[in-house]
């Protein structure tokens, strides 16, 4: 789903949205596709081909005739005229409503599809697919952070570690249960002798950790390009947050922060049963 928007701020100056996009921005790729590339809000690249129908094609090929590359694609369009024809299909409709209806929709069936039995945090890592599908819809990119590759390596690192651990704990528990003492640490040192249920206890514990730092690893590469919070501030309804969190007893300020706590306070009320 493209910008819409046909006015740009000083910094934004060569951004284009459906109603800017000019000639170079769109090939036609026989015998239905469309390669766009282009920058978009804040300055993102926007490429992508997409198969068409086939009259949508064909519209686009003729739009392109006679033109130079920097000429408009829709030289007749602009947002006014686009939410006039909008609001003769639904009283009310605007290129805006109809965003945020689309990617409210999305959220609330993605949620109510993809929801299952788990831990809190294994709900939010839903929650987070979820929302990084709006964001895609709406085309919400953003570049990847320049900290990323260095947070990644350090969560490699752990994971490592934790595996090492793990190892250790294991070959002590086997020498446990057959009566012998536990081998020295790396750094020469005795062990404390610990029982087996104690140990089984810890290797639980250090595999629910590698488990967690595993998921946040993989959400974190998974959302590196995708920007969730304009969604969420602009285009999701927020009672669908809200009630979806009040049905699979998540805290609300796992997926809200208090700036967004505070803009939806009206929202918090909503039965749990709520659906868009």
């Amino acid at each position: 789903m493209l910008w819409w928007a046909n006015v740009q701020d000083d910094d934004e100056a060569d951004t284009v949205g459906c109603c800017t996009l000019k000639v170079g921005n769109v090939e036609c790729i026989p015998p239905n596709k469309l390669k766009f590339d282009f920058l978009g809000k804040d300055s993102i690249q926007y490429v992508n081909t997409v198969e068409v129908e086939l009259p949508v094609y064909n519209a686009i090929g003729q739009f392109h005739t006679g033109k130079s590359k920097s000429d408009d694609l829709f030289d007749k369009l602009d947002t006014s005229k686009l939410n006039a024809h909008l609001k003769e299909l639904m009283p009310g409709l605007t290129a805006k409503v109809f965003r945020t209806y689309n990617a409210s929709i999305t959220l609330d069936e993605m949620l109510n599809k993809e929801t299952k039995d788990g831990d809190v945090a294994e709900k939010v890592v839903i929650y987070q697919r979820a929302n990084k599908e709006v964001a895609i819809i709406c085309n919400h990119q953003r570049s990847i952070s320049k900290s990323h590759s260095a947070q990644m390596s350090r969560l490699t690192e752990k994971i490592t570690e934790l595996k090492g651990v793990l190892k250790e704990l294991k070959i002590d528990l086997d020498r446990a249960k057959k009566g012998k003492p536990p081998l020295k640490d790396a750094d020469g040192k005795q062990k404390r002798n610990l029982t087996p249920e104690v140990l089984e206890k810890k290797i639980a514990q250090t595999n629910a950790k590698i488990e967690k730092m595993e998921r946040d690893m993989q959400t974190k590469e998974d959302l590196k390009t995708v920007a969730l919070g304009t969604s969420k501030i602009n285009y999701l309804d927020p009672r669908i947050t809200v009630a979806w969190c009040k049905r699979h007893e998540v805290p609300i300020e796992k997926i809200f922060n208090k700036s967004l706590l505070a803009k939806f306070a009206w929202a918090m009320d909503v039965d749990p049963d709520f659906r868009f």
